[in-house]
């Protein structure tokens, strides 16, 4: 039976145990449905020698061809990760169309005795429910952005604010890099996957209740903050945090604990300032990188290169909602910001 997805939400209410992408690795690795497993039918390399027979030499050939491969990579999967599968066990399958790959591979699901479900449309189809959520319509959420300038602890507060129940999206954690010139936390997903992850965490929120998250720049590294979420950031008046420059320096410092671990790459990044503040200055960064001096190192930075860049960007924001103290950026400051937001704006 083919399954109509009406919206995104429907996939987290959905009486399935596990979904299944049997796409090729490729077209997985892309973009998939989050929390979908993948067990290709055909691979990378056997999609292609079906697509050329298909165009090339005769249409009935290629579906005898795909048919076989797909039967001997099912076998594999049987035998492989869906051996330990009870009776009970209930699949829904999708491939890129909602065609012949998940119909093959579910018929042979349901004649084992599994209750297996296909998407009507496959991934195609989901995408879509995607580009209209994050391009298309207008987000139906009361957006609650917090901003301030570099190391004044916004993602720790939105991870207490969280931890205490309110509804957070964090666009950093979805394209896994922490927004800045050294955020880099290992490689970013594509740009489809991070709307994934993003249009995930919000079909998951309830509408009527207030969404914190991290005023963004319109990149976070390189990939893109979608256009309906990019308006609405815009446009949402935004919690403004202050801490003084020694706070903020030391909170970075234990923030980029992981970069410190590298002064060669931490040295190497700061290469990239040079156009912007020339060699003899960026040469005075890299010698504090060099010898493990992030304090020293992030307090030069913030007030030569990130706090006069982020004033030039706040032209196209709107209006502040309230600035909450930072204080000292310990825990139990942070804690008590949490505290502060939740009483003003609501959990």
């Amino acid at each position: 039976m083919a399954l109509e997805l009406t919206s995104l939400s429907q996939l987290r209410t959905l009486p399935f145990d596990q979904v299944i992408d049997v796409r090729s690795p490729s077209e997985y690795a892309e973009d998939h449905i989050p929390g979908a497993v993948s067990l290709p039918v055909l691979s990378d390399a056997e999609r292609a020698q079906v697509g050329t027979i298909y165009k090339q030499v005769d249409p009935f050939l290629a579906r005898k061809v795909g048919a076989a491969l797909v039967a001997r990579n099912a076998a594999a999967h049987l035998e492989g990760p869906l051996a330990d599968r009870s009776g009970a066990w209930r699949p829904l399958v999708y491939c890129w169309r909602g065609g012949q790959r998940s119909g093959s591979f579910a018929s042979i699901l349901a004649q084992i005795g599994w209750r297996v479900d296909t998407i009507r449309g496959g991934y195609k189809a989901y995408r879509a429910h995607v580009v209209d959520m994050l391009y298309d319509a207008a987000l139906p959420y009361r957006l609650i952005p917090v901003d301030g300038l570099t190391g004044t602890g916004k993602t720790a507060l939105l991870e207490q604010l969280a931890a205490r129940g309110a509804q957070v999206v964090d666009l950093e954690a979805q394209a896994n890099h922490r927004g800045s010139l050294f955020g880099g936390m290992g490689g970013q997903p594509s740009q489809k996957m991070f709307e994934s992850r993003v249009a995930a965490d919000f079909a998951a929120l309830d509408p009527a209740r207030p969404v914190y998250i991290e005023a963004e720049a319109a990149k976070i590294g390189n990939l893109l903050v979608p256009p309906a979420l990019w308006k609405a950031l815009v446009a949402a008046p935004r919690v403004m945090l202050q801490a003084d420059l020694a706070a903020r320096a030391r909170f970075t410092a234990r923030a980029y604990a992981d970069v410190v671990l590298d002064p060669a790459r931490l040295v190497a990044i700061l290469e990239a300032l040079v156009v912007y503040h020339g060699r003899d200055v960026v040469a005075g960064w890299q010698r504090l990188a060099a010898a493990g001096q992030m304090e020293p190192l992030a307090t030069a930075l913030m007030a030569a290169h990130y706090d006069p860049r982020y004033g030039k960007a706040e032209g196209n924001r709107a209006d502040e909602a309230g600035v909450v103290d930072m204080g000292d950026l310990g825990d139990a400051a942070i804690a008590r910001a949490a505290e502060e937001m939740l009483a003003r704006f609501g959990a």
